[in-house]
């Protein structure tokens, strides 16, 4: 009888390949298991390909404020929409390619579904394999509702949408998380008539209203949005129709951005003898990412908890570690930060505005309507709002939606990983004229609402000079 492995990985996406760079560093006896396609979701059918579709749509989007720059002739431009899928699809290519490097690893690499028989064994394309510990990272799926596959490929999601030649003229988005937002914004700046429908009333993942708000009305001046109840599909002549009882389209094809499902059915969770949850979840610890008190660890989307790259390559590297350390270690995890690439761009940074707690906070704001840099560049939208805690003034979140908003958010991530406080930003250099001057009047509201600074604070301030007294 073989030798158990040290380790076999389930899932070759951005946790799996995390762990597996830990795994190699102390073993030679590991195996890694991909069900389905290599490469990982972001480079294949996430992050990237929807970004080089963003780039291209606002690149043709901005030939509107030309004029005002005193720029003619903009009338002339078009979209060659299958060649803007073709460049979409070349570069992703190669982006898949760069993944597809990390795992070549001869006959260690085994595509097939694995199936848990245990803790320690795994069935794969009818062979066993012992392993004395097992990372799960097997990553999501889009959600598509069951009775929409009877529209069969015009209903099109991430895993499919930029593999189509080119699109119908109409378009409906069903789902107005961070990837609906993305792709309904690009699709409309492209010329595709699009409309998007939302179960829930706030969008690209936003908790705080006013905020919320600000997006919702840029994305209304660009496309068709519908809010509140919950869309259904139907075969009619020249179409899908899509309905949500209020608002009634006929469209090409439809595009599901619901959100995704861990992929975690027919792996034999039931096997690993723990409770599982409503959603097929077993129990794992959020810091050491073990299951119980079992040699497996699960990493990733896969556990359904934050499904970002960022996120799931941290928890590929502690599932990675944990495996072949003698006792599981339990690791801090980063600030929460998640950015949606609309314009203006949306982002929630540390605590979100629905769970901060009553009476113990103040905020500060800025309308980006008449924000210089902003007015400047033709791109004055937009509001943020920033949260600090009352008595310290130390930061606690922010929500945004902001032009280069992505920059001011990891700002403000750095800002409440390392717990400065409003007046310790305030001291910090804005230079002049930039959209972080937007930021700095937001500071100052926020300033405004805290307690008195104290002498201590105000001698700080005096060391960096009077224009650090905001």
């Amino acid at each position: 009888m073989s030798q158990p492995l040290d380790v076999i990985i389930l899932g070759a996406g951005s946790a799996g390949l995390a762990a597996l760079r830990e795994v190699r560093k102390r073993t030679d006896h590991w195996r890694i298991v991909n069900d389905g396609p290599w490469g990982t979701t972001c480079a294949r059918v996430g992050c990237m390909p929807s970004k080089m579709l963003i780039e291209a749509a606002n690149a043709y989007h901005a030939r509107r404020a030309l004029h005002t720059f005193g720029i003619e002739g903009a009338d002339a431009l078009r979209v060659d929409l299958p060649a803007v899928l073709r460049r979409v699809r070349a570069l992703r290519d190669d982006f898949v390619a760069g993944t597809l490097a990390a795992t070549d690893a001869g006959e260690r690499a085994i595509s097939g579904h694995a199936r848990l028989l245990d803790a320690q064994r795994v069935e794969v394309n009818g062979q066993v394999h012992t392993a004395r510990r097992i990372i799960i990272a097997t990553g999501s799926r889009p959600i598509v509702p069951e009775d929409w596959l009877a529209f069969g490929d015009r209903i099109l999601t991430t895993d499919t949408l930029f593999e189509q030649p080119t699109l119908g003229p109409r378009v409906a988005v069903i789902g107005l998380g961070p990837l609906g937002v993305e792709i309904a914004q690009a699709l409309a700046r492209l010329g595709v008539e699009v409309m998007a429908f939302a179960t829930g009333k706030s969008v690209a993942g936003l908790s705080d209203p006013a905020i919320n708000d600000a997006l919702l009305a840029r994305l209304k001046d660009e496309f068709i949005v519908n809010v509140g109840d919950k869309a259904e599909l139907r075969e009619v002549a020249g179409g899908i129709q899509v309905t949500n009882g209020s608002a009634t389209v006929v469209v090409d094809q439809v595009v599901a951005a619901m959100g995704r499902r861990p992929n975690l059915e027919h792996l034999g969770l039931d096997t690993l003898g723990v409770a599982l949850d409503d959603k097929g979840r077993p129990p794992i610890d959020p810091c050491t990412l073990q299951v119980g008190d079992l040699p497996v660890f699960i990493a990733g989307d896969a556990d359904g908890d934050r499904p970002l790259l960022h996120e799931a390559a941290d928890e590929g590297h502690i599932a990675g570690l944990n495996a072949l350390a003698p006792t599981p270690r339990g690791f801090a995890r980063r600030t929460p930060l998640a950015i949606t690439f609309s314009q203006p761009h949306a982002a929630v940074v540390g605590q979100r505005h629905a769970d901060l707690p009553e009476g113990q906070w103040v905020g500060g704001t800025v309308d980006f309507a008449r924000q210089g840099r902003a007015r400047v560049a033709q791109c004055n939208h937009g509001r943020l709002n920033v949260y600090a805690e009352h008595g310290s003034g130390r930061l606690l979140g922010a929500e945004l939606c902001a032009p280069a908003g992505e920059h001011m958010a990891h700002l403000l991530a750095l800002a409440v990983e390392q717990r400065l406080t409003v007046h310790d930003l305030l001291r910090m250099p804005f230079y002049h004229p930039v959209l972080e001057e937007g930021l700095r009047t937001a500071l100052r509201d926020a300033a405004s609402r805290l307690p008195k600074a104290s002498d201590s604070d105000l001698a700080a301030c005096e060391a960096y000079g009077a224009s650090a007294l905001d």
